[in-house]
């Protein structure tokens, strides 16, 4: 007698219906909202009705030619850079440290918990923090740098475009490098533990046993870190917009700061916030594809383009084969 299956796709249908109906009515229709009213006039606090402008693409037009729109842009991607390229980095030092077979570190927990514990403070926490460290005339760093030598009179951090930018970028990297470091341990963890045995047994040093394998085995968890921090950055809103405000003269303005004050700071144009939110929308989806493409796996590319190959020659030699029988 045949035994009656369980069918339990159905279970799994229940269970991740509440995040697509929260996601359909949070996410997907504010998306789509969002790229709609970028192509109307709706203006103004309180307004629903719009209508659609005659040139669909004026105020996607109006955004780009913007001379505080191009220097958000700038701004944003020297503030990401400034504060990835430590990042990754320290977190790829530490994630060394933590994950080598030879030096067994005591008390990990501990470290993983104090590195990562920037990174559930508020943002307004830290903009309060970081603002009355370098407070003027008075603060811990004027202090320090009294102290040392480094300057007999106080510096006004916060007025200097160079400073300000500097210490926004420091902030972002404190607050997501303990983040990144969890990220990059979990993806060594879950290597097989034989390829570092092997290594070891070949009298492969710790700096080769990191270049040559675990770096190479993280391809995937190096691109996932890369793209969500990339997306993160041009995303950022919450320490520039808390800490300096965007200031001084826009030297901390980002997209998403831009954004903010084109939609709720007094003017309310929210057809225009849509197309800047929109711009950023496709320049994030092609420096995605860019960052896919760069770090593909060419071996398992070229394979795959073989195989497709193969698979050609083969369907022609059947037609040809079929066409002969006729």
């Amino acid at each position: 007698m045949r035994r009656k299956g369980v069918n339990y796709a159905k279970y799994g249908y229940i269970f991740s219906l509440p995040f697509v109906l929260v996601f359909l009515f949070f996410s997907l229709y504010p998306t789509i909202y969002t790229a709609v009213i970028g192509f109307t006039d709706l203006k103004g606090m309180g307004v629903r009705d719009f209508k659609f402008l005659v040139n669909p693409f004026q105020n996607f037009q109006l955004i780009l030619s913007n001379p505080s729109f191009q220097l958000s842009l700038k701004n944003t991607a020297l503030i990401w850079i400034l504060n990835f390229i430590p990042q990754i980095l320290l977190a790829l030092l530490l994630t060394a440290w933590f994950t080598s077979h030879r030096h067994k570190i005591k008390g990990q927990g501990v470290f993983k918990v104090l590195m990562y514990m920037p990174n559930i403070i508020t943002a307004a926490t830290i903009a309060i923090l970081f603002n009355s460290l370098f407070g003027y005339p008075m603060g811990p760093v004027n202090d320090l740098f009294k102290i040392f030598g480094l300057s007999e009179t106080p510096i006004n951090f916060l007025v200097q475009k160079s400073t300000a930018r500097g210490i926004v970028a420091f902030i972002q990297f404190w607050m997501w490098y303990g983040y990144t470091m969890l990220i990059l341990i979990s993806g060594v963890l879950g290597l097989n533990p034989e390829l570092f045995e092997a290594a070891e047994i070949d009298g492969a040093s710790g700096i080769q046993t990191f270049f040559y394998i675990t770096l190479p085995n993280l391809r995937t968890i190096l691109l996932f870190t890369l793209i969500t921090s990339m997306i993160g950055g041009l995303q950022m809103f919450d320490i520039p917009r808390l800490f300096l405000l965007g200031g001084p003269d826009n030297a901390t303005l980002t997209t998403s700061v831009f954004i903010y004050n084109q939609a709720f700071s007094g003017s309310y144009m929210y057809n225009r916030a849509a197309a800047a939110s929109m711009i950023m929308f496709l320049i994030i989806s092609i420096l995605s594809a860019i960052i896919f493409y760069i770090m593909r796996d060419k071996y398992e590319a070229k394979a795959n383009k073989v195989k497709k190959n193969q698979i050609k020659l083969l369907r022609k030699a059947e037609k040809d084969s079929r066409r002969v029988e006729v």
